[in-house]
């Protein structure tokens, strides 16, 4: 129970929810749970009681108003969840209201709520049910024309599940996405507890978010907070799900970037469970240090893992290979893995799963993600943000050694265009900003360590460049007024940071 919170919570099991509910749903009180065709209430309703078996040995009884049991069992054996083994059990019961549909829909409002409680309360009694879930309200209210006569139901069957002790979540349609909670605008004034899961189509591309309207007496969480449904874990609230994650004690071993004078300039290297944000154009160098850091990698014998989203697998190994690196035998070895894709291929939530997975799978001791800035095509920055500060709780707990790209900001781009890095220079833990300049007639790069958490580094700007042996870092610079004087992209160093990083 969160402080100063006197309402007993039930906690839900989901992944995430229960940090934007801080606890769980209030303790024997019904929930409303409304969206629109497709939004997860099916999903959120049955992980409900699923979660409740497996993490807290509380059985619960499944009211269905649409899908047959059959269907459902089968829909959930894609979670993992052996509803018909819980039957067995005695855990989970079904009550069919469904079952004589057809006799009952011949007199509208002829639906008999009394049998229904009393094959309720029967099904909680027999198994010992502290949850229950009612899915849908909907096919059973479509039957009544007065919004009275919903509400006046409504009430009946809040009280009869109050009277019976348990913790209930009803599901219901929507309309629309932002109007209005419910599709009758009545079911809600009946309960305490609401949640609005949407599905709203943005940009072309689908997001799902779950919000808290109201828990009456209740702390939450409020707005709306990212999530997906995983094939294999279900209902994900992102980044929520991953911030509690345990963390591993910070390491202070070092480890090689694949190029020796960045590691001088980061003071010998990365940390082993170090976050690391490279930031700079096209043409800077950020593909070439991400593949020397992977190459590295593999060379001292880790397990190396890159997620391209700006070229193909065969340019990636072209490129590669020009520089020397050969990332199809490395592949071969198995000590390499490399995911090439275009961001619009997948939803962002399904980005984050995939890398979540194959983190998990692979065990890799370094990750490459080249180039968050793609991912920006696809995603609103606040879902890219939540994206990275879930990725980042899933490195740190496995001590992976991360390298983020993303492009900056520039004089050529326009200024309303969102850009990951200036959001993302606060988490990471290193931050290098390669730039160009110009002087005499030629284009030129640069390097510097504009944040190293926790290690000493140089603050030098320095010059550096890029021929077929790779990268090199030679000396310092000359002033930021020559630089600044072309105006091709003037370098965000300390104390002249702006909006660039």
């Amino acid at each position: 129970m969160a402080e100063g919170d006197t309402v007993e919570r039930v906690p839900t099991g989901i992944n995430g929810f229960d940090q934007v509910a801080i606890g769980g749903l209030p303790a024997g009180r019904p929930t409303l749970v409304t969206g629109t065709t497709g939004s997860g209430k099916t999903i959120f309703a049955g992980e409900f009681l699923a979660r409740g078996i497996t993490k807290n040995d509380q059985p619960g009884v499944f009211v269905t108003f649409e899908e047959p049991p059959e269907a459902i069992r089968r829909n959930f054996a894609s979670l993992g969840f052996p509803i018909e083994q819980w039957e067995a059990e005695g855990k989970w019961a079904f009550v069919d209201a469904a079952e004589s549909k057809d006799e009952e829909a011949a007199v509208i409002g002829a639906f008999d709520f009394g049998a229904l409680t009393s094959r309720i309360a029967d099904a909680v009694r027999r198994i010992g049910a502290s949850r229950v879930v009612l899915d849908s309200l909907g096919a059973v209210f479509a039957r009544f024309t007065d919004s009275g006569i919903v509400r006046r139901e409504s009430y009946r069957l809040a009280s009869a599940l109050n009277s019976l002790g348990v913790t209930s979540v009803i599901t219901a349609e929507r309309n629309t996405e932002y109007d209005g909670v419910s599709r009758y605008r009545v079911e809600e004034f009946v309960v305490d507890n609401v949640i609005v899961l949407r599905n709203v189509l943005t940009g072309e591309r689908r997001r799902r978010t779950v919000e808290i309207v109201k828990f009456r007496g209740a702390p939450h969480r409020t707005g709306e907070w990212l999530f997906t449904i995983d094939s294999r874990e279900g209902f994900v609230v992102i980044p929520l799900a991953f911030l509690g994650m345990p963390s591993a004690p910070a390491s202070s071993t070092r480890v090689s970037s694949g190029n020796s004078g960045l590691d001088r300039m980061c003071g010998g290297g990365f940390y082993r469970d170090a976050v690391v944000l490279l930031s700079g154009p096209s043409g800077s160098g950020k593909t070439l240090t991400s593949l020397k850091f992977l190459e590295t990698g593999v060379a001292a014998g880790e397990r190396c893992l890159g997620f391209t989203f700006d070229e193909t697998r065969e340019q990636m190994r072209r490129n590669a290979a020009g520089w020397g690196i050969d990332l199809e035998g490395m592949e071969e070895a198995g000590r390499l893995q490399v995911v090439c894709d275009y961001p619009e291929v997948a939803s962002l939530e399904d980005y984050f799963i995939r890398i979540r997975r194959a983190v998990a799978d692979f065990e890799p001791q370094r990750l490459v993600i080249d180039t968050l800035s793609a991912l920006e095509r696809i995603a609103t920055p606040r879902a890219l943000l939540d994206l990275v500060i879930a990725l980042g709780a899933v490195v740190r707990e496995h001590r992976v050694t991360t390298l983020f790209t993303s492009a900056p900001m520039s004089r050529f781009t326009p200024a309303q265009t969102p850009s990951i890095a200036r959001e993302l220079a606060s988490l990471t833990d290193v931050t290098i900003a390669l730039r160009y300049f110009q002087t005499a007639g030629m284009i030129k790069r640069t390097v510097a360590i504009v944040q190293n958490r926790g290690s000493a580094h140089d603050e030098a700007v320095r010059q550096i460049t890029i021929d077929a042996g790779g990268m090199h870092i030679g000396a310092p610079v000359g002033t930021l007024d020559d630089m600044e004087a072309v105006g091709l992209d003037a370098p965000p160093w300390p104390g002249v940071i702006g909006d660039d990083i």
